[in-house]
């Protein structure tokens, strides 16, 4: 029997032959952690005494949570990390001025590549995935003791084979996609899964539609979300300067314990309603929801193409009296690019806030918390109850093109009604 993408990477990584269902001890290329789970770890790692991280080149901290640092807890966070980075010489130390939100900066880095073996102290670490990557997310003890070794012990996952075939129409995009996959499995339907996405259709999905993808595998339960290197990957490590010698495909005879099918033509705009993300429906099929506030932006949904997206709806359009509507680019590069193009202006002159980039409002952290009874239509990645504010407030997770179109009306509207 062949292998797995997943399966050839612990194997890689294991230095050993290894499937589905073996425990195996892993070398790993690159420790994440950020402002909220970082300093656990760094608690934990200083429990083994005055000794130095196993590479300093292969941890990463980024501060992207409660910073600009919202409070003085979060500042005192800050700043053990700030201290531990520097004490530890560690090369990938980032907090406002250069930070960005963790999970965009990391691709932009060149800290994630094919092949590569990544685990950091967030859930949506694995959106690494989208470049023929396995990472995953794990808890800051772990993190913090990988942080000294250099490896951690898995149980290698099966396979959910997630065939995509087909072309979508304007505006669809990659969240339309990963909902309407959320809503047909279940939010524990790939539990301890590694997704792996392929056929033909990935062709027509972008970069940034696959990291938006492979960030919410978490969110049916996958240990992963692994997209197929292709054309599409390569021309993105060309952008960054970077020669990639090696990548990982899978046999053809692979065994996959679970398999579905994705027509990217027959999909219509998804969105995802409280309190869970695989309450989904297709917009049309929803009664008139108002919305108080829309959220553009995060791990999810803050990449440069997010921005054009809401951009080219917004341009010479007035967000809704009454809306309060906040853009968040995912980086300084993201920032920047947004500037050059003039994107920042649009979003400015339509009435929108535009925030430094920051995990703020998406964890219910701050800069954009709901009252109680308010709805917001958001490009973040979790919908539960609380999870943006007040316990009776509600999120409905959207596209940025269904999130930019809310935005001008006032309640979840598809782009074709405002363009």
């Amino acid at each position: 029997m062949g292998k797995t993408i997943a399966e050839k990477i612990f194997s890689k990584h294991s230095k050993k032959d290894v499937k589905a269902g073996d425990y195996t001890l892993a070398k790993l290329d690159m420790v994440l952690v950020n402002d909220i789970t970082g300093p656990l770890s760094v608690m934990e790692f200083q429990k083994l005494g005055n000794i130095s991280v196993f590479d300093k080149d292969k941890i990463a901290i980024i501060c992207d949570h409660f910073t600009p640092n919202k409070d003085i807890k979060s500042a005192q966070n800050v700043k053990m990390l700030r201290n531990f980075a520097r004490e530890q010489n560690i090369k990938h130390f980032y907090e406002p001025g250069n930070v960005g939100i963790e999970h965009v900066m990391i691709p932009e880095l060149g800290l994630a590549r094919p092949g590569y073996l990544i685990i950091g102290a967030d859930s949506h670490t694995c959106t690494y995935g989208a470049l023929n990557a396995f990472s995953t997310g794990v808890g800051s003890t772990d993190a913090g003791m990988a942080m000294a070794t250099g490896d951690t012990w898995f149980r290698v996952p099966p396979s959910f084979k997630v065939e995509i075939v087909g072309k979508q129409k304007k505006w669809i995009g990659g969240k339309d996609v990963i909902l309407h996959l959320i809503g047909k499995i279940g939010v524990e339907g790939a539990n301890y899964f590694a997704l792996e996405f392929c056929g033909e259709g990935i062709e027509n999905l972008s970069i940034d539609d696959r990291f938006t993808i492979s960030n919410m595998a978490i969110e049916c339960g996958g240990k992963a979300g692994i997209f197929n290197y292709d054309k599409i990957t390569e021309n993105y490590f060309k952008e960054l300067n970077i020669e990639i010698p090696d990548y990982i495909e899978a046999d053809k005879n692979a065994n996959y314990e679970k398999s579905t099918l994705i027509d990217l033509s027959k999909l219509d705009y998804t969105v995802s309603l409280p309190f869970s993300p695989d309450n989904t429906t297709s917009i049309n099929k929803l009664e008139k929801t108002f919305v108080d506030q829309v959220v553009i932006g995060s791990c999810t949904n803050g990449r440069i193409s997010d921005l054009r997206i809401a951009a080219e709806i917004l341009t010479n359009k007035k967000v809704k009296d009454g809306l309060r509507v906040i853009i968040l680019p995912g980086s300084p590069k993201v920032y920047l690019e947004a500037l050059r193009e003039g994107l920042i202006e649009k979003f400015i002159l339509a009435g929108a806030a535009v925030s430094t980039p920051t995990c703020g409002p998406c964890l219910g952290g701050h800069m954009g918390i709901l009252a109680e009874d308010e709805v917001c239509v958001s490009t973040t990645n979790r919908n539960f109850i609380g999870r943006m504010g007040h316990p009776k407030s509600k999120v409905i997770l959207a596209s940025p093109a269904v999130a930019a179109a809310s935005a001008v009306t006032g309640y979840i509207t598809s782009p074709e009604e405002v363009m």
